[in-house]
């Protein structure tokens, strides 16, 4: 059986490695964009404040030491740009002058998603960031280590906050913006107030019910346009308003939106599997569908499709299911 993975890091890195103890024979190949494969995203934040020293820590396996231990065969800065699901192979560009096909028994599909980068002006200045990767966390720490004291955080999210106070960590300026009027938006207000007051004991200023209009330049600096036109001095801005599923490959061979799945994680395709950031499945609570972008259900979520790719039946009962 020959398996390939499209994704390396938290549903495709653990769904390689389950497949492997789960079948000693089966060819499998992990195929990741970018540079990097089985590292700790939730860890990123704190590498920048210093809550993890090592910048080594935050990755739990390189390529080379992946492959050896699991024996599969692992593509980093590689992109599956087309999918055959009649033909039962995928399109691979390692570079522009290298593209090529490679077919499959079973394929899963672990593409993650992306921050939203919302389409306001002065968004493409490159002191406009994310934190959602490695090279990501880099970038952040150059622009800090150059001197940025001032720093914006758009959106009072997980990550935001995170970002939020590990920025405070290193000595930064730090202001959240959020469109709401509350910080973290996933839990009730009243639970969340005492968590804004905290913020604000610590000296990070909030900015609640508050639009970003534009970001503009000012001289060596930015400044963030709030709704009244209010101005926010930065040095760097952090984007942190919610992500969006990186489901391009799956809608060419027909999927749609969030990848819809069964319990078993198998799309309308049943050689075809997905998890993690990009799939929609079931809410416990409702009933109804939802998408957790979170390590835990992902890594949940691969041993799932490795258990049904080998024949073993097993089920994903929602996100805070059993």
């Amino acid at each position: 059986m020959k398996v390939i993975i499209v994704g390396g890091v938290a549903a495709g890195a653990g769904t390689a490695a389950r497949l492997r103890r789960l079948d000693e024979k089966a060819e499998i190949i992990l195929i990741e964009r970018g540079e990097f494969i089985s590292y700790a995203n939730c860890g990123l934040p704190y590498h920048l404040g210093g809550v993890i020293p090592e910048r080594e820590s935050l990755l739990v396996s390189t390529k080379d030491k992946f492959a050896a231990r699991f024996n599969v065969t692992v593509r980093t800065e590689s992109e599956v740009i087309a999918i055959d699901p009649k033909g039962h192979k995928v399109t691979i560009r390692h570079n522009v002058n290298d593209q090529y096909d490679e077919s499959y028994d079973k394929l899963v599909i672990a593409t993650g998603s992306s921050p939203i980068m919302a389409p306001i002006p002065g968004i493409d200045d490159p002191r406009v960031m994310r934190l959602w990767s490695i090279p990501d966390m880099d970038a952040i720490d150059l622009h800090i280590k150059a001197g940025a004291k001032r720093a914006v955080v758009v959106g009072a999210g997980f990550i935001g906050l995170e970002t939020a106070e590990n920025l405070l960590e290193r000595d930064m300026d730090v202001t959240v913006v959020e469109l709401l009027d509350q910080v973290l938006p996933t839990i009730d207000k009243e639970m969340s107030t005492p968590l804004a007051q905290e913020l604000s004991r610590h000296g990070i200023t909030l900015k609640l019910g508050k639009k970003v209009n534009a970001i503009d330049k000012q001289g060596d600096s930015l400044a963030v346009v709030l709704d009244g036109d209010e101005k926010l001095p930065a040095d760097l801005v952090v984007m942190s308003i919610g992500v969006k599923p990186n489901s391009e490959l799956a809608k060419a061979a027909g999927l749609r939106g969030h990848i819809v799945v069964n319990d078993q994680l198998q799309t309308s395709d049943p050689d075809i599997y997905a998890a993690g950031d990009a799939v929609e499945v079931m809410d416990p609570i409702t009933g109804g569908k939802t998408a957790v972008p979170l390590a835990g259900p992902a890594n949940k979520q691969a041993r799932i499709v490795a258990d049904n790719i080998v024949g073993r039946t097993s089920r994903y009962l929602g996100s805070y299911g059993a």
